[in-house]
């Protein structure tokens, strides 16, 4: 299976978080699936880490990559048809680096493995 992570999942799973469902953690754990992690989480960590709403253990740009190839996520860059269908998504959810998630998602055909209520709302599965 193809899933991508949300931003709080790649995070969670890296800290081994207790709030990651047994589910996720199955899934992310089998190495038989092909986790990926969106360019939209890289961005959203950069800005979070910018403003201080975040703290890392070392500047973004390493964390990302080292726990990328550790955990052997592989990188999901942002496409204009991901960018632009933006545009097709209700407003049932303000955040825009989830609807950019949820868009990648809708293109891309993968769930995504996310706590988020609020993205259930769209045509995606969400995995938790």
């Amino acid at each position: 299976m193809n899933a991508l992570l949300d931003t709080h999942t790649f995070l969670w799973w890296n800290i081994d978080d207790p709030r990651l469902s047994e589910m996720a953690r199955e899934i992310i754990a089998n190495g038989e699936n092909e986790i990926y992690f969106s360019a939209v989480s890289a961005w959203e960590i950069a800005i979070k880490t910018a403003r201080k709403r975040l703290i890392l253990p070392e500047p973004p740009e390493q964390y990302v990559a080292k726990r990328m190839n550790l955990h052997h996520f592989k990188p999901l860059p942002i496409q204009l048809s991901h960018a632009l269908h933006v545009y097709n998504l209700a407003e049932l959810h303000r955040d825009p680096f989830d609807r950019l998630l949820i868009a990648q998602c809708q293109i891309e055909g993968m769930p995504l493995i996310s706590a988020d209520a609020e993205i259930a709302q769209y045509k995606v599965d969400v995995l938790w």
